[in-house]
């Protein structure tokens, strides 16, 4: 009896080791087969911007000249992502503008897109330069948006999502007011001249505000901002003199007047006018409204 016991215990055991070495052979097939499938999705490239948490950014990027006033134009970096497996070898792939999103003129407000771009061999990621440009007045009353798409050609194709594959830029030379202006009442009143002359002037794009609970720490400094920018107002020539690196100059006027243009040499169309005015026997940077701008 006991006999019979155990030959049918070993019989049990015999059939799990069966079932084990069955399971584990299916398990190392299925890796196995899994190591050797080629990789046979097309190869695209999207444009990889994240947000602040680390996801894909799909909102339009938004650029102003009005903080950086001596350029001329300005490069930004597009991030291009591969989807699929690096090569030994370079590659080719294609951006284009979105004709049906773009208000941007092509040599006025951005610089033509090459035919194809190159990707370095062994590489994933690459930062192509998109070239706009700030020689349009009218930047400086209205923004243009330039949208932009990789598409279909060299050695990628374009089966990826638009929302992944294109970014849509809005750009101007137009500065808004920004709310910490409220907070200093050395100042004056809000203009958008005033406000560029602050930036040139100041070396900073933005002083404290002082709704903000740590806001005194920042008041000396903010003092001496104000201060640059009252010394300049007075005495446009000294400043220049004192920062000569800045590249700004002041020219008379051709019309007769007694007055000056002041502008970068980098930028000679994005004119500021120092006007002559006899009651005083000064001279006074004039805002949009032609008002005297006074600090």
């Amino acid at each position: 009896m006991n006999k019979l016991i155990e030959t049918n215990l070993n019989r049990q055991k015999m059939k799990k080791n069966i079932i084990y070495v069955l399971l584990l052979s299916i398990t190392f097939f299925a890796c196995k087969k899994n190591e050797m499938l080629p990789y046979i999705a097309d190869d695209n490239v999207y444009l990889r911007y994240l947000d602040q948490n680390g996801n894909q950014d799909t909102t339009t990027l938004s650029y102003s000249f009005a903080f950086n006033p001596g350029l001329a134009q300005d490069t930004l970096w597009v991030p291009i992502v591969v989807t699929g497996p690096r090569v030994s070898h370079s590659r080719q792939f294609a951006l284009t503008v979105v004709d049906s999103v773009t208000t941007a003129v092509k040599g006025t407000h951005y610089e033509a897109l090459k035919p194809f771009y190159t990707l370095p061999a062994d590489s994933g990621t690459v930062k192509i330069p998109l070239i706009i440009k700030n020689t349009d007045e009218a930047l400086a009353n209205k923004s243009v948006i330039l949208g932009i798409s990789t598409v279909k050609g060299g050695d990628f194709q374009a089966n990826l999502p638009l929302v992944l594959r294109s970014k849509k830029v809005i750009f101007s030379n137009r500065l808004e007011k920004p709310g910490w202006w409220m907070y200093w009442a050395q100042l004056g009143e809000y203009g958008r001249i005033k406000h560029q002359l602050f930036l040139i002037s100041s070396g900073t794009v933005d002083l404290v505000d002082l709704s903000k609970p740590d806001a005194y720490l920042q008041i000396p400094r903010s003092l001496y901002y104000i201060e640059n920018f009252r010394v300049f107002l007075n005495d446009p020539a000294a400043w220049i003199a004192k920062n000569p690196g800045k590249d700004f100059v002041l020219t008379p006027k051709t019309d007769g007047s007694k007055d000056f243009d002041f502008y970068n040499t980098a930028s000679p169309t994005k004119r500021y006018t120092l006007k002559y005015f006899s009651l005083v026997n000064a001279y006074f940077f004039v805002d949009e409204n032609g008002k005297q701008i006074i600090i």
